[in-house]
C-alpha cells in the first residue's frame, strides 16, 4: 500500500511538472494558428505590398543591364496586363453601381445624401488646394531652380496643347450630355483650335484662333455618370415596370464585382512589373531629384498632410471613430492606386475592400465611390497647385492675392474634369496657367517628376472618396437609428393615448366590453355574443 501511495504522489508530481511544458507548447502553437489565420485573411494585402518592394528591387537591378526600349516593353508587359484588366470592368462597374445604387435610395435619400457628397467633395478639393497653396510660399520650391531644362532631364519634349479657361469648361459641360453614349464609352469632347487668316479694312493680315469640336480618346466618364443617376432615378420612379431592369443591373453589377475579386490575385504580380518597369524607364533618377528635389518634397509632404492628417480629422469628427483603422482595411487598393496612378483603376479593388473589409454598406459604396473617382480630386488639387506655384516662382512672379484666389477656384473646379487616368492631372494645369497669365512653357518639368508625385496624388484621391463614403455609411446608419427610435416613441404613445381614451370614450368602453365579453365567454356562447 505504501508503495502505490508512494508511486501515486510520483506520477502527480511529474504531471505538475510536465503541465507547464504542455501549456507552453500549446500556446506556441496557438501563436502559430493564429499568425497562420492572419496570413490567410490578409494575404492579397500582404502580397500587394510585397509586390511593390519587389518591383523597386527588380527596377534597381535591372537598371544596370542598359535594357533597350523594346526590351523595357516586353519588362512592363505584365504590368500592362493589370492596366488592360482594371479598365475593363470600369464601364459596366461605373454603370451598373450607379444605376442599381440610385435606384435603391428613395428620392429623399439620394438628394440628402448627394448634397453631402457634394459639399463634401468641394470642402476637402478647396482645403487641399489652400494647402498646397500655402506649402508653395513656405517651402518655395521654384526658388533657385530658374537653371533647369527639360533636355537635361532627359525628358519627351512634348508639353500638354493649352486652352482658353473659358473653352475648358465649356467641354466640361459639354460632356456631362454627350450626344451618343455608345461613343461616350470610349470617346470624348475636347476643343481645338484652327488659326485663319484675316484681312482687316486698314490692309493689315492678322491670324484668328477658331475654336473646333473634336472627338479625341478617352472614356467620357463624366457623362457615363450622370446618365446612370438619371436612368436609377428614373427607374425607381417607374415602380412595378422598372423592376425588372433593376434587377437587371444588380445581377450585372455583381457579376462584374466576382470578376474584380478574380483579377484581384493578380494585382501582386501586375504592380512588381508597373513599378519596376517605371524606374528602369528613367534615365538620370539622382539629377532629377537634386534638380527639382524641393518641388517633388514640398508635393508629396502636401498629400502627406493632407491625406495623414486632415482627412482623418474630418473622418474622426464627423464619426468619432479611428479613421487609421478604417484606412487599414484599404492597404489594397491604396497599394494599387500607388502603382497603377489611375483613381479609375483602383475603383474595381476599393468597392470589393470598403465592403467586404469595413462594412460599407453596398448602396452607399456603390453610389459614391464611382462619383467620387471622377469629381473629387484632392491630390489632384495639391498637385496642381503646387505646380502653379513652382512655375511662377521659376519666372520670378510675384502672385497678388487675386492670382491666388483664381488659382484655388480654378484648380477646385478643373480638377473635378480631370481624367482618372495616369498623367491626367497635367493637362488641367495649363487651364491654371492660362488663368493667371503664366507660361505653359515650363510644363514640361511638371512632366518630368509627374511619375514620382503621380502616385501620391492618386492615393490622396481615392483615400478622400473612402472616407467620404464611410462617413455617408455612418451618418445613413445614425438616421435609420433615429428613425426606429422615433417609431419606438410613436408606438408607446399610441398605446397609451388609447388607454386614456378607453377610460372616457363610451364608443371605446362598450367594443372593450364586447371584446372581453368575448374573450371571457366559453366557446359556445361566443356565436351568440357575436
Amino acid at each position: 500500500m505504501e508503495a502505490a501511495d508512494e508511486e501515486k504522489a510520483g506520477n502527480g508530481r511529474n504531471g505538475r511538472a510536465e503541465e507547464p511544458a504542455a501549456a507552453e507548447q500549446r500556446g506556441g502553437g496557438g501563436r502559430l494558428r493564429g499568425c497562420w489565420g492572419f496570413l490567410r485573411r490578409n494575404a492579397l494585402v500582404v502580397l500587394t505590398v510585397s509586390g511593390v518592394v519587389a518591383g523597386v528591387a527588380l527596377g534597381a537591378a535591372v537598371r544596370g543591364a542598359a535594357l533597350s526600349p523594346a526590351q523595357v516593353a516586353y519588362l512592363a508587359f505584365p504590368g500592362e496586363l493589370l492596366l488592360r484588366m482594371l479598365r475593363m470592368v470600369i464601364l459596366p462597374l461605373v454603370v451598373c453601381s450607379l444605376v442599381s445604387g440610385a435606384a435603391s435610395l428613395d428620392t429623399r435619400s439620394l438628394g440628402r445624401l448627394g448634397g453631402i457628397a457634394l459639399g463634401y467633395f468641394l470642402g476637402t478639393t478647396l482645403l487641399a488646394s489652400g494647402l498646397a497653396v500655402a506649402l508653395g510660399f513656405i517651402v518655395r520650391p521654384g526658388a533657385g531652380a530658374s537653371a533647369l531644362n527639360a533636355p537635361g532631364l532627359g525628358l519627351p519634349g512634348g508639353v500638354p496643347t493649352s486652352k482658353e479657361t473659358v473653352d475648358s469648361f465649356l467641354d466640361l459641360v459639354r460632356n456631362l450630355f454627350p450626344a451618343n453614349l455608345v461613343a461616350a464609352a470610349f470617346r470624348t469632347y475636347a476643343t481645338e483650335y484652327k488659326m485663319l487668316l484675316r484681312n482687316t479694312t486698314s490692309g493689315n493680315v492678322t491670324w484668328e484662333k477658331i475654336p473646333v469640336g473634336t472627338e479625341i480618346e478617352g472614356m467620357n466618364i463624366l457623362g457615363l455618370v450622370l446618365f446612370a443617376l438619371v436612368l436609377g432615378v428614373a427607374l425607381k420612379k417607374l415602380g412595378q415596370e422598372g423592376e425588372d431592369l433593376i434587377r437587371f443591373f444588380n445581377s450585372f453589377n455583381e457579376a462584374t464585382m466576382v470578376l474584380v475579386s478574380w483579377i484581384m490575385w493578380y494585382v501582386p504580380i501586375g504592380i512588381m512589373f508597373l513599378v519596376g518597369s517605371k524606374i528602369v524607364e528613367m534615365e538620370d533618377i539622382v539629377l532629377l531629384v537634386t534638380s527639382l528635389g524641393k518641388y517633388i518634397f514640398a508635393s508629396i509632404l502636401g498629400h502627406f498632410i493632407h491625406g495623414g492628417i486632415i482627412l482623418p480629422l474630418i473622418y474622426f469628427a464627423s464619426t468619432r471613430q479611428n479613421p487609421y483603422r478604417f484606412l487599414l482595411g484599404l492597404i489594397t487598393p491604396l497599394a494599387t492606386a500607388f502603382a497603377t496612378c489611375s483613381s479609375s483603376a483602383t475603383l474595381p479593388s476599393m468597392i470589393k475592400c470598403i465592403e467586404e473589409n469595413n462594412g460599407v454598406d453596398k448602396r452607399i459604396s456603390r453610389f459614391i465611390l464611382p462619383i467620387g473617382a471622377t469629381v473629387n480630386m484632392d491630390g489632384a488639387a495639391i498637385f496642381q497647385c503646387m505646380a502653379a506655384v513652382f512655375i511662377a516662382q521659376l519666372n520670378n512672379v510675384d502672385l497678388n492675392p487675386g492670382q491666388i484666389f483664381t488659382i484655388l477656384v480654378t484648380a477646385t473646379a478643373s480638377s473635378v474634369g480631370a481624367a482618372g487616368v495616369p498623367a491626367g492631372g497635367v493637362l488641367t494645369i495649363a487651364i491654371i496657367l492660362e488663368a493667371i497669365g503664366l507660361p505653359t512653357n515650363d510644363l514640361s518639368l511638371i512632366l518630368a517628376v509627374d511619375w514620382i508625385v503621380d502616385r501620391t496624388t492618386t492615393v490622396v484621391n481615392v483615400e478622400g472618396d473612402a472616407l467620404g463614403a464611410g462617413i455617408l455609411n455612418y451618418l445613413n446608419e445614425k438616421e435609420k437609428k433615429d428613425k426606429e427610435q422615433d417609431l419606438k416613441e410613436v408606438k408607446v404613445e399610441a398605446i397609451a393615448n388609447s388607454k386614456s381614451e378607453g377610460e372616457t370614450s363610451p364608443l371605446v368602453t362598450h367594443k372593450n366590453q364586447v371584446s372581453n365579453t368575448t374573450s371571457t365567454a366559453d366557446p359556445e356562447s361566443k356565436e351568440s355574443v357575436l
